[in-house]
């Protein structure tokens, strides 16, 4: 069996009982992405509601490892829930900024500022989404 030039690690802490910190270590890409998104989904299986994806030592993500971001954010979305990105690599926001997925998903500088978003409820809504109001 081949081992992968590019292995992924991937570290799973949690912040609180419902919100997983995600820190992603190596390239996201075709080769990766189904082990990165097996993370997700048992963490997703075991409650969590929200995902903070430290992005930081993420020198390359192609477009497997943006189909699994936006996977989890369409999921958790109906749960409700949220996906963070932390703290991008500069090649891996340029992926983000010129594909859009910047706009559908937060991108914050730390897991506290995330996780301040969490607090606040603070999700950007896709247009023609209209945002949830005070009694929702």
């Amino acid at each position: 069996m081949p081992i992968a030039q590019n292995p992924l690690s991937v570290e799973v802490s949690l912040p609180r009982e419902d919100v997983a910190l995600l820190t992603v270590q190596g390239y996201l890409d075709v080769d990766t992405a189904t082990e990165f998104q097996h993370h997700l989904a048992n963490q997703l299986h075991h409650g969590r509601r929200h995902f903070l994806l430290d992005l930081s030592a993420v020198p390359f993500m192609d477009s497997s490892g943006m189909n699994i971001i936006l996977r989890v954010y369409q999921e958790v979305r109906e749960i409700p829930g949220s996906v963070h990105i932390i703290n991008p690599t500069p090649a891996v926001q340029r992926i983000l900024d010129l594909t859009g997925v910047s706009i559908t998903v937060p991108v914050s500088k730390t897991a506290d500022d995330a996780l301040a978003l969490v607090d606040r409820g603070t999700v950007p809504q896709p247009e023609g989404d209209p945002a949830p109001g005070p009694d929702a």
